[in-house]
């Protein structure tokens, strides 16, 4: 299947990579819902989060967690926390949201909001300093 995630990981279709390795790549949400808002996305396309295999399951978490640490750092958020969401609703390929939370309704998909490229590449390079970090 070719859908936009598919297409992004190609390089059809460019994006804010944060990170990428022979089995995940992460990139940040072109609507985020906080700062920070991060996709993480397995390169195998699978259409329904559940549907991957269990050894894709845990590996997807473990990739995540220094991102979600790095989110912490970069973005500081006023719970201390990084929310996990699977939806999967809008695009049919498994992914997961990372979102630093000031607040739980910073994980509600109505408050999504659009960003600008400068605004996208700020905060990439804030992460990208954090991971580093």
């Amino acid at each position: 299947m070719d859908c936009i995630f598919c297409k992004i990981i190609k390089g059809d279709i460019p994006s804010y990579k944060i990170h990428e390795n022979d089995k995940f790549y992460s990139f940040l949400s072109i609507g985020p819902h906080h700062e920070g808002h991060t996709l993480v996305i397995p390169k195998t396309h699978v259409d329904d989060f559940f549907d991957m295999d269990e050894a894709l399951l845990k590996e997807i978490l473990l990739y995540s967690k220094p991102l979600a640490d790095a989110l912490e750092r970069a973005f500081k958020p006023k719970t201390g926390r990084v929310g996990v969401v699977v939806a999967g609703l809008e695009i049919p390929h498994a992914h997961l949201h990372l979102i630093p939370m000031d607040q739980v309704s910073d994980l509600y998909f109505s408050s999504a909001k659009s960003a600008s490229p400068e605004e996208l590449q700020q905060t990439l390079d804030k992460i990208k300093t954090a991971l580093k970090s």
